[in-house]
């Protein structure tokens, strides 16, 4: 049963990101240039992530136990440490050279986009030399 649900809320997810434009890298760049051509049509689904996800977790707090697993993974560290900042440093800068993150990379790979499946391979890689520290 869960991984049905995981495998819906993936396709759903995808499907967000593609009829967004998340997956056009030429669009996110343009969102991303605050300086220049600034497109702003992403900021709604920006609003629109933040704001389920505040109902979410908000629900979630009322909740004694997810529907779908015995408990919710949330995370319990609290602590801003420079692994941390290093690391979503790492991530912005790569989303402001390429306009791509993980997800709608792994969407574009569904699309048979060529820059996705350069990224993926890349942020494998990535995964690979960090989990050796």
């Amino acid at each position: 049963m869960s991984i049905i649900v995981a495998l819906g809320c993936g396709l759903l997810f995808g499907l967000g990101l593609a009829l967004s434009g998340m997956v056009d890298p030429a669009r996110v760049l343009g969102f991303l240039d605050l300086a220049g051509a600034w497109d702003p049509t992403l900021i709604f689904v920006l609003g629109g992530a933040v704001s389920v996800s505040f109902l979410g977790y908000r629900l979630s707090r009322l909740m004694t136990r997810p529907v779908c697993t015995e408990h919710f993974d949330l995370p319990t560290r609290t602590v801003i440490d420079r692994r941390l900042i290093g690391g979503a440093a790492l991530f912005g800068v790569g989303w402001g050279l390429v306009g791509l993150c993980p997800g709608p990379a792994i969407v574009s790979l569904g699309l048979a986009q060529g820059d996705g499946a350069v990224f993926v391979v890349a942020m494998m890689a990535g995964m690979l030399v960090e989990s050796l520290y």
